[in-house]
């Protein structure tokens, strides 16, 4: 009896021990939902915005401050406007090796507009697309972008931001433009 507790502690120790390397193993995703197995890659924080010298970001000259009525105000004015897929989708796995990512899955990235097609980014410019992590560590991924996207759209389609300074704010840093405009945290 003396033998089989002795073996049980060892037992527990060890399973105690393997639990323990295997959670400092990992790193911590923060408040990344949906993230996990062999399928899900967290991308650290410094991911999040895009490489300037790649990914400086463009406007659509037809959109001007005056005509956010008839361009991106108007219900289907993205729809419209928006690059076909097969072009988004090769330009993705070009700018994947120019990032050089490690992860080559297409689906853990998004072919983003860095000034949205809402504030009048420029639709099929390379300048304005890059691959978008969708998780990074803290939930700054493309979900959280999307959503200060939404916000800006709807600030200058009601005047209370102007057309230049929401598109300013996408380009100097989504984050902080986030963090301004939406709130502290996704």
């Amino acid at each position: 009896m003396h033998r089989s507790i002795a073996f049980c502690a060892l037992l527990g120790a060890a399973a105690l021990a393997g639990a323990v390397a295997l959670a400092s193993s990992h790193r911590d995703l923060g408040d990344v939902e949906g993230v996990g197995g062999r399928d899900s890659v967290a991308f650290p924080l410094e991911e999040a915005r895009p490489n300037p010298g790649l990914t400086p970001g463009a406007a659509n000259p037809a959109v001007r401050q005056a005509n956010i009525r008839e361009t991106i105000c108007r219900r289907g004015y993205t729809k419209r406007i928006r690059p076909p897929r097969n072009y988004t989708e090769r330009l993705k796995r070009r700018q994947m090796r120019q990032y050089r990512y490690p992860d080559r899955r297409l689906r853990d990235y998004e072919e983003d507009h860095l000034v949205s097609l809402g504030i009048g980014g420029a639709p099929a410019d390379p300048r304005n697309l890059w691959p978008e992590p969708r998780h990074v560590v803290g939930g700054w991924g493309s979900d959280a972008k999307d959503t200060l996207e939404d916000r800006l759209h709807t600030a200058v389609c009601r005047g209370r931001v102007p057309l230049v300074e929401a598109q300013r704010a996408m380009v100097v840093d989504w984050i902080a433009a986030y963090k301004r405009y939406v709130g502290p945290a996704p």
